[in-house]
């Protein structure tokens, strides 16, 4: 007969479950069902272990009497890990039934990660917060952490910001989940405020920190932060690192620095298949089809298969760069010679591409053999398309597709009462305003950032709001004047289509915000310092004009990346070759 200390010793080494099932059956016939240390064991092994087998997991625990804590942490872990996370909470709430089990800081640990893993379960999160300080956990710092990050994924910025303030020791993993909370919440200037805080805390830093931190760099486009941490990489030793290297390349890249993109990349002793995608997706939103191509043939020199995302940095350099030949080579390449499956967006890059050309006919025959043909962004891009080259007929096919896919936005109005301007269909113009009065349609608010003295300044359109709003209006006025001088005259579309928009007003008076954003920063760099902004929505026809006109008359670089691309703007002419 087996002996206990012999059977957890063959649990110990168990690497896989028909060895679990024979060590199993020797329980059984041993009679150590019912003993806790071995259904422990053999519970673990099934809920938990990679090699495992969460059912019958299940099936061991069903016949445990009366289960205690570690058994049901068990079954809850083993489902937080799964892709039933849902599953934890249920057993959770069986758990507090049991008048005689409580939950202890492994219970709070698991449920909190399930909590993590499925959105829309704010209630939930408040209900466990509310347990853990009736069981004496939330002085935890592991227990608060994983509650920090839970409410972070359900967007409740506020509770997690007031966990995170009330705890009496912070470690380093607690900090991180703070700024990954801001990033994941899309407050990227929040989560480089907060870094500030954490450095004076003294926890240090590790390679999660500076991803995350990189990462926030590259969405507001703070390239002067982005250079603070590339000098923490080097002084804390992550040279070697490659997911801080490619987030180095991807912030760079974001940031419009394509050259210290390059450089990074070029010092890189190893790579993977992320490494190429952030050169070649870099290169792609710069407009750098030609060099896209080159780094591509480069990867597959090097032995790298490639994915769908460098398919998606390959389409989109050619068809910003107007490739379309190359562009249509690779979108069948994907599938022919890689067994890819274009997604959405590479069917969207497609019809951008031959939109872009002014070929509609073509890009509505790629939507309409697309098997995405019913996503409202393929038809939104195609009406895109139509404004750039005044197609009333197909931009209103697309119009009637988006208003049957239920998928209309005030974008659209605008778009298609831009054509009906051109067109000088005055009535076409009136029945968009009609359709986004009576149907309640709200326009997206337009802004701009700028980083000038390692702050992220915000603005909208005609904003009044920043401290420094006289000093901004003045130099807006002299930008003005200056750039009219060297030739610069206010595009003005026919008929009144784009006062639909904020971002899109032709209204006399109206400043968009890259506008403001260009005045702060040539009113508070050097002279001769580059700027760089981004903007969350495309950049309108009059603004891209201004900025050329404006990089003449001051002999500034002004580096835009809009909606779609980077803009580089030098001595009156912009990077798009105005192809955009």
């Amino acid at each position: 007969m087996c002996k206990t200390k012999e059977i957890l010793n063959l649990l110990q080494g168990c690497k896989n479950m028909k060895k679990l099932l024979k060590i199993h059956a020797q329980v059984i016939l041993n009679g150590y069902q019912d003993h806790p240390n071995i259904t422990h064991k053999l519970l673990n092994f099934c809920a938990v272990s990679n090699s495992g087998n969460l059912p019958y997991a299940i099936i061991l625990f069903q016949h445990i009497k009366n289960p205690q804590t570690p058994a049901w942490n068990s079954i809850i872990r083993g489902y937080s890990q799964s892709p039933f996370p849902l599953e934890s909470l249920f057993y959770y709430n069986q758990m507090m039934f049991q008048s005689l089990v409580f939950p202890d800081n492994f219970t709070f640990t698991f449920l909190l990660k399930a909590c993590e893993k499925v959105k829309k379960l704010e209630r939930k999160c408040c209900e466990v917060h509310a347990s853990i300080i009736r069981r004496g956990y939330i002085e935890d710092v592991v227990v608060c952490t994983n509650l920090v990050r839970s409410y972070a994924r359900n967007e409740l910025i506020n509770a997690a910001q007031r966990v995170f303030d009330e705890m009496p020791v912070r470690d380093l993993v607690c900090w991180n989940s703070m700024i990954a909370c801001y990033s994941q919440a899309g407050l990227h200037d929040e989560a480089l405020k907060f870094y500030g805080r954490m450095r004076v805390s003294n926890v240090g830093l590790d390679a999660f920190t500076l991803v995350s931190l990189l990462s926030s760099c590259a969405h507001v486009g703070a390239l002067k932060f982005g250079f603070q941490i590339h000098k923490f990489v080097d002084e804390y030793g992550f040279l070697e690192d490659v997911f801080v290297n490619n987030a180095l390349i991807d912030m760079y890249a974001k940031c419009g620095s394509l050259d210290w993109a390059c450089w990074v990349f070029h010092r890189m002793l190893k790579r993977d298949v992320s490494t190429w995608n952030c050169m070649i997706v870099g290169l792609g939103v710069h407009g750098q089809g030609d060099e896209a191509i080159s780094f591509f043939e480069q990867m597959l020199q090097a032995g790298f298969h490639p994915n769908s995302i460098t398919f998606l940095g390959l389409l989109c350099g050619c068809s910003h760069q107007g490739l379309i030949e190359e562009g249509f080579k690779y979108f069948q390449m994907m599938n022919s010679k890689f067994g890819l499956q274009p997604g959405i967006k590479h069917f969207g890059c497609m019809v951008d591409m031959f939109g872009r050309a002014g070929k509609l006919e073509k890009a509505l025959d790629i939507i309409q053999n697309s098997p995405s043909q019913d996503d409202p962004v393929l038809w939104r891009t195609l009406l895109g398309a139509c404004k750039i080259h005044k197609n009333v007929e197909i931009g209103e096919v697309a119009m009637k597709k988006l208003v049957d896919l239920r998928g209309l936005d005030a974008g659209d109005c605008v778009l298609l009462a831009g054509i009906y301007a051109e067109a000088k269909d005055h009535q076409g113009v009136s029945r968009m305003r009609k359709m986004i009065k009576t149907q309640g349609i709200k326009t997206t608010q337009g802004w701009s950032w700028i980083e000038v003295d390692d702050t992220v300044h915000k603005f909208v359109v005609d904003d009044k709001s920043h401290h420094d709003t006289d000093e901004i209006y003045m130099k807006l006025m002299e930008i003005i004047h200056r750039a009219t001088l060297v030739g610069y005259v206010e595009e003005k579309t026919s008929g009144s289509s784009d006062s639909l928009s904020e971002e899109c007003s032709g209204k006399s008076g109206s400043y968009h915000s890259e506008k403001l954003a260009i005045a702060f920063g040539l009113a508070r760099t050097p002279e001769g310092t580059s700027l760089q902004i981004v903007k969350n929505l495309r950049v309108c026809k009059d603004c891209h004009s201004f900025t050329k006109f404006v990089s003449k008359a001051f002999r500034r670089e002004i580096i835009v990346r809009d909606r779609v691309r980077f803009h580089h703007f030098k001595d009156g002419a912009c990077s798009c070759k105005d192809y955009w």
